[in-house]
Parts: C-alpha cells; structure tokens; sequence
C-alpha cells in the first residue's frame, strides 16, 4: 500500500532553517503531484506548497513564497520541503500527501497523506 513518511522536523528559533523530507513507497513516484500542507493548534489545514509529477512545477502558499523551497528526486522517491528564514508563525505539523499527476492547491484532492512531523519555532 501507499506509505509516506516525512522526516526532519524539530524545534528552531526564528531565523532558523529546517529541511522536510518526505519519503514515498507502494506507488509510481513520478506518476504522482506532490504537496506539503500544515495544521497549527486550532486551525485547519492549510496548502504550502505542491510540486508536478516531473518537477517543472511548483506552488507556493503566499505566506512561505521566497522562503519555502520545494523539490523532489523522483530516483529516489522523495520530496523536500527546504525552510528558510523560519517564523514563529510557521509552528505547524507538517504533512506530505500524494496525488496522481495533476498538482492541487487544497487538501481534499489528495488520495495519499503522512502522519506529519512537528516543526516548532520559538521567538
């Protein structure tokens, strides 16, 4: 069955950078749209950012756009969310999901999710 598993999540100070991975299994990799998406306490959902099957295009939420970096390396199965400039306001858990080619911009599309990892920043 289809399994993602993000890593790299951890406390930081504001400033700092973290890097996300996310690790996909049981699926055509490069068959599939990736997207990172983060829920803080009491809030929904929300989109991060999204890459296509082949890596030639991505999306960013406004709120992380010059600061987020998406990738993917499609050898080895995984996408990457680089976090730079980190705020306070970023302290979310954060999910990779899955979805057959097209890229989407919202949650509900998405067939495939991790668990998350916990990203906290301090001020």
């Amino acid at each position: 069955q289809v399994q993602l598993v993000e890593s790299g999540g951890g406390l930081v100070q504001a400033g700092d950078s973290l890097r996300l991975s996310c690790a996909a299994s049981g699926l055509t990799f490069s068959n599939y749209a990736m997207g990172w998406f983060r829920q803080a306490p009491g809030k929904e959902r929300e989109f991060v950012a999204a890459i296509s099957w082949a890596g030639g295009s991505t999306n960013y939420a406004d709120s992380v756009k010059g600061r987020f970096t998406i990738s993917r390396d499609n050898a080895k199965n995984t996408v990457n969310l680089q976090m730079n400039s980190l705020k306070p306001e970023d302290t979310a858990v954060y999910y990779c999901a899955a979805r057959q080619f097209r890229v989407a911009l919202t949650s509900t599309p998405y067939p495939y999710w991790g668990q998350g990892t916990r990203v906290t920043v301090s001020s």
